[in-house]
């Protein structure tokens, strides 16, 4: 293979790679719509659902949104009635999110069938496809970093 080549097979791959994404990306935020939230919302459920009370300064960097976008998601979900905030008792600087009765009860129903909705859009590979495409992209993503 020439160098041209070479150079035409990492073009495709970005492409095809991002193409999925989008494809997979539309999927997915249309299935959490359905439940009358919007993806960053889910998010931010879903992180306090699946690992408890969080610092609301912390989770921005878990579900890779800035500061500001943070208050206003957590604003809307308190709104809501999802999640409250608490005061840390021995540090005012930091508070807490922590998902309501509400919110659980909320997730306990729909995470299953995001979940479903998930495996469904996947369906198109087997499991030893998927195996093979986490190692993939995780070598890939891997190697971008490293460039940086």
């Amino acid at each position: 293979m020439n160098k041209n080549e070479i150079d035409n097979l990492s073009l495709k791959l970005f492409i095809v790679l991002s193409r999925a994404t989008r494809a997979i990306t539309d999927k997915v935020e249309a299935d959490i719509r359905n439940y009358g939230l919007n993806p960053t919302e889910f998010a931010v459920l879903e992180l306090l659902y699946h690992k408890g009370e969080q610092p609301i300064q912390q989770i921005g960097k878990k579900v890779l949104l800035s500061s500001g976008s943070i208050t206003y998601v957590v604003d809307k979900l308190e709104k809501k009635q999802l999640l409250l905030r608490e005061s840390c008792p021995k540090d005012r600087r930091v508070t807490y999110a922590t998902i309501t009765e509400k919110g659980t009860t909320l997730m306990d129903t729909i995470f299953p069938e995001h979940k479903a909705a998930i495996e469904h859009i996947f369906e198109g590979l087997s499991n030893e496809e998927k195996k093979q495409a986490i190692a993939f992209l995780k070598k890939l993503g891997l190697h971008a970093q490293s460039l940086l």
